[in-house]
């Protein structure tokens, strides 16, 4: 059996990021850009660093060195490349980029953290879109817009001025008890809104992407 080896060993898993199979990612850390604000009641955030791991090569890439007060998202992939956002607290900054190892760093466009829900922010496809969701689910790049979401609803994606929407579905519930019933049913339905939360369709099905980068409902 041949084990390959990295060139930087550094212990964390490295995972997929669907679109490709080339490239992996890990972080030094699990906190996200929410978790960072109680971090400040004790003084400073201990910093967080991004790996993105080839698979081709066995080269470990890092676009930053780590920094206090700085923190990561989940990168996504975008027509050959890789897009990440960047938490900068230091300067109460949120930035995405555009990266590929040894290519290319850009930096695309940063919002004030003042401006920005912080809860459950992230980066979905189709393209590169920047969001959060809470009871109001927000879109804040490349188009602004923001509605109303119930807690049972997860946006996936965007596309076409379209939203698509995962609702996850759980018949004869008690609620008041905290229990199944005897006729409980669980499935999710498909959504779709438009960019003023207005129903568009529904379908029984969940939404998901594939490794290749193909969107499927299961």
């Amino acid at each position: 059996m041949i084990i390959k080896r990295f060139n930087k060993i550094n212990g964390f898993y490295p995972e997929p990021i669907s679109g490709q199979t080339r490239f992996a990612f890990s972080k030094n850390n699990f906190e996200d850009f929410y978790d960072i604000k109680e971090y400040f009641n004790y003084k400073y955030y201990r910093g967080q660093k991004l790996y993105f791991y080839d698979y081709d090569t066995a080269n470990v890439y890092s676009p930053f060195e780590k920094t206090i007060n700085i923190v990561y998202g989940v990168p996504i992939y975008f027509e050959g490349f890789f897009y990440f956002l960047q938490g900068d607290f230091n300067k109460n900054k949120i930035s995405l980029y555009k990266y590929l190892p040894e290519k290319i760093l850009e930096n695309i466009v940063e919002f004030d953290i003042k401006d920005v829900n912080l809860y459950n922010l992230k980066l979905i496809g189709n393209g590169v879109n920047i969001i959060s969701g809470d009871d109001e689910f927000v879109c804040y790049y490349p188009s602004k817009f923001k509605f109303k979401l119930p807690s049972n609803e997860q946006v996936i994606l965007i596309d076409e001025e379209k939203v698509y929407i995962n609702t996850w579905i759980e018949e004869d519930f008690d609620e008041e008890n905290n229990c199944a019933g005897d006729n409980y049913k669980y499935y999710e339905k498909l959504v779709i809104r438009d960019f003023w939360g207005r129903f568009i369709s529904e379908e029984i099905g969940n939404l998901n992407k594939a490794e290749d980068g193909n969107w499927w409902i299961s």
